[in-house]
């Protein structure tokens, strides 16, 4: 393959994603992400205040997840878990994470929906590993006992969710199928909990994706809807036209009525009506 080929098809790939996150950040700058730095400082707030000798308990208390924690428990923490880094892991990776996976996904989704897949892909981790642990070792799909005390933070379930629902969207094939090879092989080579939530993450927003999908093919289409890139913030849910846009096709005009004509005639007054010739009756018009 030639390098004009390889352009073709990295401009296939990436060029619908990467010219609405360009065009949202060349026009407005950091404003077109304010929830993606809020994450950041959040995130490293709490990387803080938990290496702190007085931090560390506030924090589990807040935003740690176990699978032996009662269910109530652990849905309540589990939004604030997306931003407590893990300990085992450097705190740069997390912030790179969030920056890049939260950037890309509120220019091209909007905050909402970014929030939405978020919390759905982690909500999704956290409910694998306590049904894994119920299962048991025996089964493939089940984890030992030991598993449940595991503390379960991070943005990392997330983030690959986020990933696979935004290069399904934008039709990048390429990347969604390197994202979810990625997982698998994290989960073979390195088997533990954390490779096992990304996996049931990407299992739920394919499901998501393929319902979404479904969705879009019933909706009947307006011919006059909104096409082409979004004005606010890039191009909201994709390039297949199922986001708003700035270029909106507007209905034709209607005529103006135009207002009858009176020929300075009074009320009740008719015109004369033409003879044979052409010529009027000369009769004046008369009042009924």
């Amino acid at each position: 393959m030639n390098r004009a080929a390889l352009r073709r098809a990295a401009r296939a790939e990436w060029g619908p994603l990467l010219g609405t996150v360009r065009e949202a950040l060349v026009r407005k700058k950091l404003r077109a992400i304010p929830m993606t730095i809020a994450a950041v400082c959040l995130t490293s707030v709490l990387q803080i205040v938990q290496n702190q000798p007085w931090g560390y308990e506030p924090v589990q208390r807040i935003g740690s997840v176990q699978a032996q924690l009662p269910w109530w428990l652990a849905l309540l923490r589990t939004p604030l878990s997306l931003f407590v880094p893990a300990l085992d892991l450097p705190m740069w990776g997390a912030l790179a994470q969030l920056l890049l996976a939260f950037g890309i996904a509120e220019v091209c989704l909007g905050r909402k929906r970014t929030l939405a897949i978020a919390y759905l892909a982690t909500l999704a981790g956290t409910m694998y590993a306590r049904l894994a642990v119920h299962i048991g070792p025996d089964s493939v799909l089940g984890l030992p006992a030991h598993a449940a005390r595991a503390i379960d933070t991070g943005p990392s379930a997330a983030v690959v969710g986020i990933a696979v629902y935004v290069t399904w969207r934008y039709r990048a094939w390429l990347s969604c199928a390197v994202v979810i090879a990625a997982m698998t092989a994290e989960v073979i080579l390195k088997p533990n909990l954390a490779g096992r939530e990304h996996l049931a993450a990407i299992t739920t927003m394919l499901v998501v994706c393929v319902l979404d999908e479904a969705r879009r093919r019933r909706k009947p289409r307006d011919p006059y809807r909104a096409r082409g890139p979004a004005a606010r913030g890039g191009s909201r849910g994709g390039p297949d036209g199922g986001g708003r846009s700035s270029e909106r096709r507007t209905r034709p005009p209607e005529a103006p009525e135009r207002p009858p004509v009176s020929y300075g005639l009074g009320p009740g007054e008719r015109l004369p009506l033409p003879d044979a010739c052409g010529q009027g009756s000369g009769a004046p018009a008369t009042r009924s």
